[in-house]
């Protein structure tokens, strides 16, 4: 019942461990119980080109039914992760999907390219990195800058591409219009808000770096809502989504899968209970055989919106 297609690979279930939430694939290995084949997929970490070391501390905060986090792509460069990495990894257990970050068009073909040379299943492609060519302007904010970057990655390998799409830009379905007609394969909705937490004490923001992508329960509800627009754009031309932002339980699972995702991203609940995915496939089956319906699948883009709508007003 929880099997699924996605891009033509076979997954197990339809949850996908987020990157940058499970390390390189061995972060909750250790701990008793943990197992990848909960998971229809697994995110590596993002990857650059070279090294990096990241941003100064603290990187991580804590925020009412969230979590702010500035981690500045701490990685050992692409090469690395090929060569000492993935030969550790058990592709018998679940999919393991590359995670491509850069700061130039460039960089993110050659890493890409990098990662085409190796067992790797998918490449999910970061466009929420600055473009260091044009001010620090982010990729994923510019429909024609993230179409860019999905035609040089396009260039670069025939597996699937999945581009993660950012939710701090003004038309994310114009802009996932843009990667559709750009080649990318999947879409991954949403990546983290832009937010900030403040010491008072200090007078000073809790991030090193100031500001930090916001994630959990408190971005659901955008979240939800952007899957929704960006699977109108999607459906037509049969392009998966990884629906993502807050999900802790099967309930929120389930809202994901009907507002139009194929595969459900888990981060930062993972966090708090490494052991959260069983306890969500399970949900997913009880109300799948509750409803009668046959798989996963079923559910998909299944809402039923209201008839005549009126006009969002505040205030």
């Amino acid at each position: 019942m929880l099997a699924l297609d996605f891009c033509g690979l076979k997954f197990a279930t339809p949850l996908v461990l987020l990157s940058g939430c499970v390390g390189f694939g061995e972060e909750y290995t250790r701990i008793v119980g943990f197992s990848n084949r909960d998971a229809g997929a697994v995110c590596l970490k993002g990857t650059t080109l070279k090294a990096r070391l990241g941003n100064a501390p603290h990187r991580i905060a804590e925020t009412p039914d969230g979590m702010l986090n500035s981690i500045g792509l701490q990685n050992p460069g692409a090469r690395y992760v090929v060569d000492k990495i993935l030969p550790q990894l058990d592709f018998s257990e679940t999919r393991f999907i590359a995670n491509v970050s850069g700061s130039t068009v460039e960089e993110y073909e050659e890493v890409t390219r990098i990662f085409d040379d190796s067992p790797i299943d998918a490449i999910e492609i970061n466009i929420s990195c600055p473009n260091v060519k044009e001010g620090g302007v982010q990729f994923g904010n510019d429909p024609v800058m993230s179409a860019r970057v999905v035609e040089a990655c396009r260039r670069a390998t025939k597996k699937p591409l999945i581009t993660k799409l950012s939710p701090n830009q003004t038309d994310i379905a114009e802009n996932a219009r843009r990667c559709i007609e750009a080649g990318t394969d999947a879409l991954a909705v949403i990546n983290t808000l832009m937010g900030m937490a403040i010491d008072i004490q200090k007078r000073k923001p809790v991030i090193g770096n100031n500001q930090g992508g916001l994630s959990g329960p408190a971005i659901k509800p955008i979240a939800l809502l952007k899957v929704h627009q960006v699977y109108q754009v999607s459906r037509p031309h049969d392009i998966p989504i990884i629906g993502q932002g807050g999900v802790t339980s099967a309930h929120d699972a389930i809202e994901f899968l009907i507002a139009g995702s194929t595969a459900v991203g888990v981060g930062t609940a993972l966090f708090y209970d490494p052991l959260i995915c069983p306890k969500i496939n399970a949900g997913i089956v009880e109300y799948l055989k509750r409803h009668r319906l046959g798989g996963v699948r079923d559910l998909v883009g299944s809402l039923q919106l209201h008839d005549h709508p009126s006009a969002v007003c505040t205030g």
